[in-house]
Protein backbone atom coordinates (compact mmCIF):
# COMPACT_ATOMS: atom_id res chain seq x y z
CA UNK A 1 0.00 0.00 0.00
CA UNK A 2 1.53 3.43 -0.68
CA UNK A 3 1.11 6.02 2.09
CA UNK A 4 -0.30 9.51 0.26
CA UNK A 5 1.98 12.55 0.07
CA UNK A 6 1.52 14.28 3.05
CA UNK A 7 2.10 17.80 0.88
CA UNK A 8 3.39 18.22 -2.76
CA UNK A 9 4.29 21.88 -4.14
CA UNK A 10 1.68 23.72 -5.19
CA UNK A 11 -0.69 22.20 -2.85
CA UNK A 12 -2.71 24.93 -0.19
CA UNK A 13 -1.36 24.84 3.37
CA UNK A 14 -4.78 23.66 4.42
CA UNK A 15 -4.40 20.60 2.40
CA UNK A 16 -1.43 19.67 4.04
CA UNK A 17 -1.77 16.41 6.18
CA UNK A 18 -0.12 16.65 9.47
CA UNK A 19 2.13 16.68 11.21
CA UNK A 20 4.88 18.33 9.58
CA UNK A 21 7.34 20.50 9.64
CA UNK A 22 6.47 23.69 8.16
CA UNK A 23 8.81 27.03 6.74
CA UNK A 24 7.47 30.54 6.18
CA UNK A 25 9.36 31.41 3.65
CA UNK A 26 8.76 35.03 4.03
CA UNK A 27 9.66 35.04 7.38
CA UNK A 28 13.08 32.93 7.08
CA UNK A 29 14.12 34.67 3.90
CA UNK A 30 14.27 38.22 6.52
CA UNK A 31 15.89 36.01 8.59
CA UNK A 32 18.33 34.86 6.26
CA UNK A 33 19.26 38.52 5.56
CA UNK A 34 19.07 39.65 8.79
CA UNK A 35 21.69 38.30 10.52
CA UNK A 36 24.71 38.94 8.26
CA UNK A 37 23.40 42.50 7.33
CA UNK A 38 23.71 43.11 10.95
CA UNK A 39 27.25 42.02 10.91
CA UNK A 40 28.44 44.62 8.10
CA UNK A 41 31.52 46.87 8.87
CA UNK A 42 32.44 44.59 11.37
CA UNK A 43 35.83 42.20 10.90
CA UNK A 44 34.03 38.94 11.40
CA UNK A 45 32.51 36.36 9.45
CA UNK A 46 29.55 34.17 9.70
CA UNK A 47 29.77 30.44 9.81
CA UNK A 48 25.93 29.54 10.80
CA UNK A 49 26.08 26.25 12.74
CA UNK A 50 23.99 23.86 10.59
CA UNK A 51 23.23 21.44 13.51
CA UNK A 52 20.45 23.60 13.65
CA UNK A 53 18.62 23.16 10.32
CA UNK A 54 20.54 19.95 8.80
CA UNK A 55 19.90 21.45 5.42
CA UNK A 56 22.09 21.46 2.86
CA UNK A 57 19.22 23.68 0.96
CA UNK A 58 19.69 26.02 3.90
CA UNK A 59 23.43 25.57 4.18
CA UNK A 60 23.99 26.66 0.77
CA UNK A 61 21.71 29.62 0.85
CA UNK A 62 24.10 31.00 3.65
CA UNK A 63 26.81 30.75 1.82
CA UNK A 64 25.70 32.30 -1.02
CA UNK A 65 24.56 35.16 1.16
CA UNK A 66 28.53 35.49 1.88
CA UNK A 67 28.57 32.84 5.15
CA UNK A 68 32.89 31.64 4.87
CA UNK A 69 31.13 27.95 5.30
CA UNK A 70 29.36 25.97 8.43
CA UNK A 71 29.66 24.34 11.28
CA UNK A 72 28.63 20.77 12.72
CA UNK A 73 28.56 19.03 15.72
CA UNK A 74 28.94 15.78 13.97
CA UNK A 75 31.54 13.74 11.67
CA UNK A 76 28.07 12.30 9.63
CA UNK A 77 26.66 15.95 9.10
CA UNK A 78 29.80 17.01 7.44
CA UNK A 79 29.92 14.06 5.46
CA UNK A 80 25.91 14.43 4.59
CA UNK A 81 26.53 18.18 3.65
CA UNK A 82 29.69 17.53 1.76
CA UNK A 83 27.92 14.97 -0.52
CA UNK A 84 25.39 17.87 -1.07
CA UNK A 85 27.85 20.24 -2.30
CA UNK A 86 29.62 21.93 1.02
CA UNK A 87 32.94 22.81 0.54
CA UNK A 88 34.03 24.24 3.65
CA UNK A 89 32.59 23.01 7.50
CA UNK A 90 34.07 23.50 10.80
CA UNK A 91 33.62 20.32 13.31
CA UNK A 92 32.49 22.92 16.81
CA UNK A 93 33.12 19.33 18.67
CA UNK A 94 35.37 16.60 19.16
CA UNK A 95 35.61 13.59 17.11
CA UNK A 96 36.27 10.28 19.09
CA UNK A 97 37.13 6.89 17.22
CA UNK A 98 39.09 5.20 15.03
CA UNK A 99 35.95 4.60 12.72
CA UNK A 100 35.18 8.55 12.62
CA UNK A 101 38.68 9.94 12.71
CA UNK A 102 39.26 7.72 9.29
CA UNK A 103 35.84 9.30 7.82
CA UNK A 104 36.78 12.86 9.10
CA UNK A 105 40.37 12.23 7.27
CA UNK A 106 38.78 11.06 4.16
CA UNK A 107 36.56 14.13 4.39
CA UNK A 108 39.42 16.46 3.72
CA UNK A 109 39.76 14.71 0.04
CA UNK A 110 36.80 16.09 -1.01
CA UNK A 111 36.39 19.40 1.23
CA UNK A 112 38.08 21.22 3.71
CA UNK A 113 36.96 19.94 6.78
CA UNK A 114 38.78 21.35 10.49
CA UNK A 115 37.60 20.16 13.97
CA UNK A 116 38.10 20.55 17.68
CA UNK A 117 40.24 19.07 20.35
CA UNK A 118 40.43 19.39 24.20
CA UNK A 119 42.39 16.51 24.87
CA UNK A 120 46.37 15.23 24.29
CA UNK A 121 45.39 11.67 23.80
CA UNK A 122 42.39 12.45 21.33
CA UNK A 123 45.51 14.94 19.55
CA UNK A 124 47.33 12.34 18.83
CA UNK A 125 44.90 10.42 17.09
CA UNK A 126 43.57 12.57 15.10
CA UNK A 127 47.73 13.50 14.23
CA UNK A 128 47.42 9.52 13.25
CA UNK A 129 44.54 9.00 10.86
CA UNK A 130 45.91 12.08 9.07
CA UNK A 131 49.26 10.29 8.64
CA UNK A 132 47.32 7.16 7.73
CA UNK A 133 45.59 9.00 5.06
CA UNK A 134 48.20 10.92 3.74
CA UNK A 135 46.97 14.50 4.23
CA UNK A 136 47.33 17.34 7.06
CA UNK A 137 44.31 18.24 9.38
CA UNK A 138 43.41 22.07 10.94
CA UNK A 139 42.76 21.49 14.31
CA UNK A 140 41.82 24.21 16.99
CA UNK A 141 41.49 24.17 20.53
CA UNK A 142 38.51 24.11 22.42
CA UNK A 143 38.24 25.99 25.41
CA UNK A 144 35.96 26.03 28.34
CA UNK A 145 35.10 30.29 28.45
CA UNK A 146 32.32 29.41 30.72
CA UNK A 147 29.50 26.68 29.19
CA UNK A 148 30.63 23.94 31.86
CA UNK A 149 30.70 21.26 28.64
CA UNK A 150 33.77 20.30 26.24
CA UNK A 151 37.02 22.21 26.37
CA UNK A 152 40.46 22.68 28.33
CA UNK A 153 40.55 25.76 30.81
CA UNK A 154 41.47 29.08 29.24
CA UNK A 155 45.24 30.09 29.35
CA UNK A 156 48.41 27.55 30.34
CA UNK A 157 46.13 24.18 29.17
CA UNK A 158 44.94 25.90 26.27
CA UNK A 159 48.36 26.98 25.47
CA UNK A 160 49.81 23.28 25.97
CA UNK A 161 47.31 21.85 23.75
CA UNK A 162 48.27 23.84 20.82
CA UNK A 163 51.85 23.52 21.46
CA UNK A 164 51.25 19.76 20.88
CA UNK A 165 49.39 20.20 18.04
CA UNK A 166 51.61 22.39 16.18
CA UNK A 167 54.69 19.68 17.23
CA UNK A 168 52.17 17.00 15.33
CA UNK A 169 53.48 16.05 11.72
CA UNK A 170 50.08 16.10 9.91
CA UNK A 171 47.98 18.55 12.09
CA UNK A 172 47.79 22.32 12.05
CA UNK A 173 47.00 24.57 14.83
CA UNK A 174 44.20 26.70 13.44
CA UNK A 175 42.75 28.95 16.21
CA UNK A 176 40.79 28.70 19.58
CA UNK A 177 36.98 27.19 19.72
CA UNK A 178 35.19 29.62 21.91
CA UNK A 179 31.73 28.99 22.56
CA UNK A 180 30.04 29.98 25.77
CA UNK A 181 26.92 28.30 25.35
CA UNK A 182 25.02 28.20 28.42
CA UNK A 183 24.78 32.34 27.97
CA UNK A 184 22.46 31.82 24.94
CA UNK A 185 19.68 32.08 26.63
CA UNK A 186 20.09 33.90 29.59
CA UNK A 187 16.95 36.17 29.71
CA UNK A 188 18.48 39.11 30.99
CA UNK A 189 20.37 41.39 28.51
CA UNK A 190 22.62 42.86 30.86
CA UNK A 191 23.86 39.35 32.33
CA UNK A 192 24.24 38.06 28.96
CA UNK A 193 26.80 40.53 28.38
CA UNK A 194 28.15 39.78 31.22
CA UNK A 195 28.71 36.51 30.66
CA UNK A 196 30.59 37.11 27.41
CA UNK A 197 32.69 39.35 28.83
CA UNK A 198 33.96 36.89 30.90
CA UNK A 199 34.64 34.56 27.88
CA UNK A 200 36.15 37.11 25.95
CA UNK A 201 38.17 38.02 28.67
CA UNK A 202 39.27 34.21 28.71
CA UNK A 203 40.36 34.53 25.08
CA UNK A 204 42.21 37.21 25.09
CA UNK A 205 44.48 35.95 28.27
CA UNK A 206 44.70 33.16 26.01
CA UNK A 207 45.89 33.93 22.75
CA UNK A 208 48.05 36.77 24.31
CA UNK A 209 49.58 33.86 25.87
CA UNK A 210 49.78 31.93 22.83
CA UNK A 211 51.70 35.29 21.00
CA UNK A 212 54.45 34.90 24.19
CA UNK A 213 54.66 31.42 23.16
CA UNK A 214 55.41 32.08 19.83
CA UNK A 215 52.31 30.65 18.17
CA UNK A 216 49.88 32.64 15.89
CA UNK A 217 46.19 31.92 16.38
CA UNK A 218 44.48 32.73 13.52
CA UNK A 219 41.21 32.63 14.52
CA UNK A 220 39.01 32.62 17.46
CA UNK A 221 35.36 31.47 16.35
CA UNK A 222 32.18 30.96 18.70
CA UNK A 223 29.22 32.94 19.36
CA UNK A 224 25.36 32.02 18.71
CA UNK A 225 22.03 33.52 18.50
CA UNK A 226 21.68 35.07 21.54
CA UNK A 227 24.44 36.72 22.13
CA UNK A 228 26.81 37.18 18.73
CA UNK A 229 27.02 41.51 18.27
CA UNK A 230 28.63 41.39 21.27
CA UNK A 231 31.84 38.90 20.38
CA UNK A 232 31.64 40.90 16.93
CA UNK A 233 32.20 43.80 19.16
CA UNK A 234 35.18 42.27 21.25
CA UNK A 235 37.68 42.48 18.63
CA UNK A 236 38.59 39.21 19.65
CA UNK A 237 36.47 37.09 17.93
CA UNK A 238 36.79 36.33 14.00
CA UNK A 239 33.80 34.22 13.50
CA UNK A 240 30.47 34.13 14.52
CA UNK A 241 28.57 30.61 14.92
CA UNK A 242 25.36 31.59 15.13
CA UNK A 243 22.28 29.24 13.95
CA UNK A 244 18.64 29.53 15.47
CA UNK A 245 18.90 32.72 14.33
CA UNK A 246 16.53 31.64 10.91
CA UNK A 247 14.01 29.91 12.64
CA UNK A 248 13.63 31.48 16.39
CA UNK A 249 11.47 29.40 18.03
CA UNK A 250 9.99 29.20 21.66
CA UNK A 251 12.76 29.17 24.27
CA UNK A 252 14.68 32.01 22.43
CA UNK A 253 11.61 34.50 22.54
CA UNK A 254 11.84 34.00 26.00
CA UNK A 255 14.77 36.62 25.99
CA UNK A 256 15.06 40.11 26.64
CA UNK A 257 16.54 41.47 23.45
CA UNK A 258 15.85 45.06 24.27
CA UNK A 259 19.64 47.34 23.40
CA UNK A 260 21.70 44.24 22.92
CA UNK A 261 22.07 45.37 19.57
CA UNK A 262 20.99 41.89 18.33
CA UNK A 263 17.75 42.37 15.85
CA UNK A 264 14.52 41.08 16.25
CA UNK A 265 14.10 37.60 14.40
CA UNK A 266 11.19 36.33 13.23
CA UNK A 267 9.26 33.01 14.02
CA UNK A 268 9.85 31.08 10.82
CA UNK A 269 9.40 27.16 11.65
CA UNK A 270 6.65 25.87 12.88
CA UNK A 271 4.97 22.12 13.73
CA UNK A 272 1.65 22.40 11.08
CA UNK A 273 -0.64 19.86 13.49
CA UNK A 274 -4.83 19.00 13.59
CA UNK A 275 -6.71 19.18 16.30
CA UNK A 276 -7.88 15.43 16.69
CA UNK A 277 -10.18 15.48 19.69
CA UNK A 278 -12.28 18.23 21.80
CA UNK A 279 -13.29 15.74 24.93
CA UNK A 280 -14.23 19.15 26.98
CA UNK A 281 -14.89 22.99 26.10
CA UNK A 282 -11.72 24.29 27.63
CA UNK A 283 -9.05 21.06 25.87
CA UNK A 284 -8.27 20.05 22.77
CA UNK A 285 -5.35 17.23 21.49
CA UNK A 286 -3.51 17.93 18.49
CA UNK A 287 -1.56 15.15 16.75
CA UNK A 288 2.01 16.70 17.42
CA UNK A 289 3.09 15.00 20.17
CA UNK A 290 6.79 14.01 21.90
CA UNK A 291 7.23 12.57 17.61
CA UNK A 292 7.04 15.65 16.54
CA UNK A 293 8.28 18.57 18.48
CA UNK A 294 10.97 18.69 21.20
CA UNK A 295 9.97 19.58 24.76
CA UNK A 296 13.47 19.43 26.22
CA UNK A 297 13.43 23.60 26.27
CA UNK A 298 10.10 23.65 27.15
CA UNK A 299 6.37 23.07 25.36
CA UNK A 300 5.56 24.14 21.88
CA UNK A 301 3.45 27.65 21.80
CA UNK A 302 0.45 27.92 19.86
CA UNK A 303 0.84 30.95 17.63
CA UNK A 304 -1.65 33.04 16.80
CA UNK A 305 -3.71 32.01 20.16
CA UNK A 306 -2.44 33.93 23.52
CA UNK A 307 -5.21 31.98 24.94
CA UNK A 308 -4.53 28.46 24.23
CA UNK A 309 -1.47 26.71 26.02
CA UNK A 310 0.07 23.66 25.31
CA UNK A 311 0.58 22.14 28.50
CA UNK A 312 1.02 18.13 28.00
CA UNK A 313 2.97 15.98 25.51
CA UNK A 314 2.61 12.54 25.65
CA UNK A 315 3.52 10.29 22.15
CA UNK A 316 1.13 11.11 19.64
CA UNK A 317 -0.42 13.45 21.38
CA UNK A 318 -0.44 17.13 22.45
CA UNK A 319 -2.91 18.66 25.14
CA UNK A 320 -4.20 22.04 25.08
CA UNK A 321 -5.80 24.11 27.43
CA UNK A 322 -7.60 26.87 26.33
CA UNK A 323 -7.66 29.09 29.46
CA UNK A 324 -9.89 32.61 27.03
CA UNK A 325 -12.40 32.46 24.57
CA UNK A 326 -10.46 30.19 22.05
CA UNK A 327 -12.40 27.11 20.60
CA UNK A 328 -11.46 24.65 18.38
CA UNK A 329 -13.52 22.35 16.76
CA UNK A 330 -12.02 18.24 15.74
CA UNK A 331 -10.42 19.04 11.98
CA UNK A 332 -8.59 22.36 13.00
CA UNK A 333 -5.07 23.13 12.03
CA UNK A 334 -2.78 24.93 13.88
CA UNK A 335 0.87 26.46 13.69
CA UNK A 336 3.00 25.39 16.88
CA UNK A 337 6.27 26.85 17.35
CA UNK A 338 8.68 24.07 18.64
CA UNK A 339 10.49 25.28 22.18
CA UNK A 340 13.89 24.14 20.78
CA UNK A 341 14.26 24.41 16.72
CA UNK A 342 17.24 21.66 16.64
CA UNK A 343 15.95 18.52 18.30
CA UNK A 344 12.65 19.20 16.38
CA UNK A 345 13.78 19.15 12.78
CA UNK A 346 15.99 16.10 13.60
CA UNK A 347 12.25 14.35 13.90
CA UNK A 348 11.23 15.20 10.47
CA UNK A 349 12.87 14.18 6.86
CA UNK A 350 11.86 17.35 5.17
CA UNK A 351 10.32 21.11 5.23
CA UNK A 352 7.60 21.90 3.46
CA UNK A 353 8.13 25.51 2.70
CA UNK A 354 5.56 27.50 2.03
CA UNK A 355 4.85 31.30 1.06
CA UNK A 356 1.48 33.18 0.82
CA UNK A 357 -0.48 30.09 2.15
CA UNK A 358 0.91 27.24 -0.40
CA UNK A 359 3.56 24.92 -0.79
CA UNK A 360 6.53 26.55 -2.90
CA UNK A 361 9.13 24.00 -2.31
CA UNK A 362 10.37 20.62 -0.40
CA UNK A 363 13.42 20.56 1.28
CA UNK A 364 15.17 17.15 2.73
CA UNK A 365 16.58 17.20 6.39
CA UNK A 366 19.84 16.26 4.52
CA UNK A 367 21.66 15.43 7.96
CA UNK A 368 19.21 13.89 10.04
CA UNK A 369 19.81 11.16 12.48
CA UNK A 370 23.48 12.20 11.58
CA UNK A 371 24.92 11.09 15.42
CA UNK A 372 27.90 9.69 14.13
Amino acid sequence: MTIPAAAEVGMPLSQVDTPCLMLELDAFERNLRRLPDSLKGRDVRLRPHAKSHKSADIALRQIALGAAGVCVQKVSEAAALIEAGVKDILIANEVVGAPKLELLAGLNRRAHVAVCADDAGNVSALDAAARAAGLSLDVLVEVDVGANRCGVQPGGPAVALAAQISRASNLRFAGLQAYQGSAQHIRSVHARQEAITRAVDYVRMTTRMLTEAGMKCEYVTGAGTGSYMFEAASNVYHEIQAGSYIFMDADYAKNDWTESGIPQFEHSLFVWTTVMSTPRPARAVVDAGLKASSIDSGMPRVAQHTDVEYVKASDEHGVLNLTGTTRFKVGDKLLLIPGHCDPTVNLYDRYVCVRNGRVEALWPVTARGALL
